[in-house]
Order: C-alpha cells, then sequence, then structure tokens
C-alpha cells in the first residue's frame, strides 16, 4: 500500500483549483478590499481561506453522516453535483458570473470570499466524494493534503493579489477563466457519467 497517493492528491487539487479559481478571484478579491489598507487585506486573505478551509473540511469530515442522513446515495450525488458543475463551468465560460459589491458593514473575508465564493457548493460536493473515494490511507493523506494545499494556493493568491493582477493583467485572468470552464465542463461531464453508470450498477 502506498503511503501516499500521487494521483489522488493531483487529480483532487487539479478538480478543486478549476472550480475555485485562483485567478477568478483576483478581481473580486481587490473590488471587495478595495480602500482597505494593505494590512487590512493581507488579514482578510487569511481570514477568508481559513473559514473556506473550516467548511470544507466540515463536509469532508461528516459528509457521510449528512448522507446517510438524508438517505442520498453517492451516485445521486455525483449526478447532481456534474450537473452543478456545469453550471458553474457554463458560468465560466460565458462570463455570467456576478461580482458581488463591497459592504463594509460585515466581514468580506467571512461573507462572500470565504463561503460560498471560495468554500462553494462545487468545492464541497467534489470534496465529500473524493472522501467517499479514498480506500487506502495513502489516498485519505492525499485527498487531505490537496484540500490544505488547495487553500494555500488561495491564500497566496489573494495575498498577493495586487502584484498579481499587474503582472497578468485583467486579459489574462479572463483568459485562464475561460479555459477553467472548459476544464471543469469535461470533469462535470464525467462525474455525470459515473453517477449514471453506478445507478444502473446498483440497480441492475
Amino acid at each position: 500500500m502506498s503511503f501516499f497517493d500521487v494521483t489522488t492528491f493531483g487529480s483532487l487539487f487539479v478538480t478543486l483549483f478549476v472550480i475555485m479559481d485562483p485567478p477568478g478571484t483576483i478581481p473580486i478579491f481587490l473590488a471587495l478590499t478595495s480602500g482597505r489598507a494593505h494590512k487590512v487585506r493581507r488579514r482578510m486573505a487569511w481570514q477568508a481561506a481559513a473559514v473556506a478551509l473550516g467548511v470544507i473540511t466540515a463536509f469532508g469530515l461528516f459528509g457521510r453522516q449528512i448522507l446517510d442522513y438524508l438517505h442520498v446515495s453517492v451516485p445521486a450525488l455525483q449526478v447532481s453535483g456534474g450537473i452543478l458543475l456545469l453550471l458553474i463551468a457554463l458560468d465560466l465560460l460565458t462570463g455570467k458570473i456576478e461580482e458581488p459589491t463591497q459592504t463594509k458593514e460585515v466581514n468580506v473575508a467571512l461573507v462572500p470570499l470565504g463561503t460560498p465564493l471560495l468554500a462553494g457548493p462545487g468545492a464541497i460536493v467534489a470534496v465529500i466524494l473524493a472522501v467517499q473515494a479514498a480506500d487506502t490511507g495513502g489516498q485519505e493523506l492525499a485527498v487531505w493534503c490537496a484540500i490544505v494545499a488547495m487553500h494555500v494556493v488561495m491564500w497566496l493568491t489573494m495575498r498577493f493579489s495586487l502584484l498579481i493582477i499587474t503582472v497578468i493583467k485583467e486579459g489574462g485572468v479572463v483568459l485562464i477563466t475561460r479555459l477553467s470552464g472548459l476544464l471543469l465542463s469535461a470533469i462535470a461531464v464525467q462525474l455525470t457519467a459515473d453517477g449514471v453508470f453506478g445507478f444502473i450498477a446498483d440497480h441492475g
């Protein structure tokens, strides 16, 4: 048994990267934190990443219990998750995702940055399915390492957002967002297909 499953790590990390879309988060983070001191922006960056990690971890740990309580099968979650990811992918491809407006009355690092922007339904579904699919200790370790690594990337992206945006420009962000949408749509179709085959296997 492998101590660390590299394939599982890479698969979940890429999936979460496409769903959470670090480059696409940059302009939203800058808009929500505009007019605030650099020190405040740095604090909001790690707060948002920490909140998202907490939400994702909770669903990763208790996703099985939630499914059992609601009497929802994994194939059903795969199909619904695939449809959900496809809708998100279409938004990425068409550029129809709306940027939330700045709200000074609340800590935007918690809402909407931490959740639902980072720890959204798509990421939650992907993590629950990845945890359910982990059969060995090496795979479980790889899943949690991928989750932590992705949130570190998100924190670094927001932490250095001002520098990143000057390097890749807005056109670069749009290009990467469109490519992410294309990859996510393929992942969504595969997830839906796996769910359908799962239904057939369970009821065949």
